[in-house]
């Protein structure tokens, strides 16, 4: 047994991209402000950010951006136990505080969670699968979510699988393999947006496997950016580039998605990451990014237990127009709170302390 306690330039985090990480923040504000929405239009042709889904896959091609840059060089040495633990502590605190939160506001939800149609054991079966991230699609009032108290969690199922791929073959992977597995995923990206006439899938038990097709080109295309170093030096900074990223997801929701989504996904989204790797940043837009990259994460995590409450209560107190305006500007205003807290005062102290306890612990 080797008593040496790991290097710590092995578990040293990388500087950060800034101005995608504040892009992240963009993509997690439209994953917000679309499921408010969506809670309103069945019509996705009536919802002005229809396409706010899409976030998701610029996340997975960040993703893949990111784990290249962060343990390319460094997961060698460190080795593939190490890297789990590393990944695990970065995302699973905020994968139990989702779970806990969407477990109070299914039994406490003043418009009708309906927490009466299940027993005891089916509820603690429900919170230890969210909790242990296993897809349990049980509940039909919740369409048959993989995790039904935390819905946005699906993503974060298939971001762990990516990790492990990444972890145990990916990162060996040479170029011209990982561009040749690229174009295969992209085929598939294809076949599931011409099939389903969208790429909305990967959240419940019906469209599972698209979920596997979202990830593995977008994460794949991630790695091949940072691989290739497909970086474009640009002027248009972090506003710039965040009207544009916006753009796509307040692109119109038409019957054309089949192929206006895939075209997003496989190059625009690709082009996004090649441009925020190189933009230049003022230090003030610079605080800005860094918190917004911050937050992202928690945000994403914390939200859709309030998305439930807020989908229960349109339905059954049916307000007006301008009510559900201001509900949702305050709504979005308080998760960011909500987010905020939750990252300062449970987040960033547990990852923390898991961090110390890991630096300490003896290498095997």
């Amino acid at each position: 047994m080797n008593t040496n306690k790991l290097s710590p330039d092995i578990l040293t985090t990388k500087q950060h991209f800034d101005t995608l990480d504040g892009l992240r923040g963009v993509a997690a504000l439209a994953v917000v402000i679309f499921h408010f929405m969506e809670m309103i239009y069945s019509d996705y042709s009536q919802n002005f950010i229809g396409h706010g889904f899409l976030a998701v896959d610029f996340f997975f091609c960040l993703s893949g951006f990111v784990i290249a840059y962060a343990y390319d060089d460094r997961i060698g040495k460190m080795g593939v136990t190490e890297f789990f633990k590393s990944r695990i502590i970065r995302l699973h605190p905020l994968v139990i505080s989702g779970s806990i939160l969407g477990l109070l506001a299914f039994l406490f939800d003043p418009f009708g969670g309906h927490p009466e149609l299940y027993n005891i054991g089916s509820i603690a079966l429900i919170f230890l699968s969210s909790v242990l991230l296993i897809p349990y699609p049980a509940m039909p009032d919740r369409y048959f979510n993989l995790f039904n108290l935390n819905a946005p969690a699906w993503s974060l199922f298939w971001e762990y699988i990516a990790n492990i791929f990444y972890a145990l073959v990916l990162y060996r992977v040479g170029r011209r393999y990982l561009f040749l597995l690229a174009i295969l995923s992209g085929a598939w990206i294809c076949l599931v947006a011409y099939q389903s006439g969208n790429l909305m899938g990967g959240w419940s038990k019906g469209t599972f496997w698209d979920g596997c097709a979202r990830i593995s080109y977008s994460f794949l295309a991630g790695m091949l950016i940072y691989r290739s170093n497909w970086i474009i030096k640009n002027k248009l900074g972090f506003i710039g580039l965040a009207v544009l990223l916006a753009l796509s997801f307040i692109m119109p929701f038409s019957k054309w998605n089949w192929l206006t989504e895939p075209l997003v996904v496989l190059f625009y989204f690709p082009l996004m990451i090649v441009l925020g790797a190189g933009t230049v940043l003022t230090p003030g837009v610079k605080k800005l990014c860094v918190f917004s990259g911050k937050i992202s994460y928690p945000l994403y995590m914390t939200h859709y237990a309030v998305i439930w409450i807020f989908g229960n209560y349109y339905t059954s107190q049916k307000p007006g127009a301008t009510q559900v305006t201001f509900i949702i500007i305050t709504g979005v205003i308080l998760l960011i709170g909500i987010a905020y807290l939750v990252m300062v005062f449970y987040d960033m102290p547990v990852r923390k302390y898991l961090t110390n306890k890991r630096k300490q612990a003896p290498s095997v």
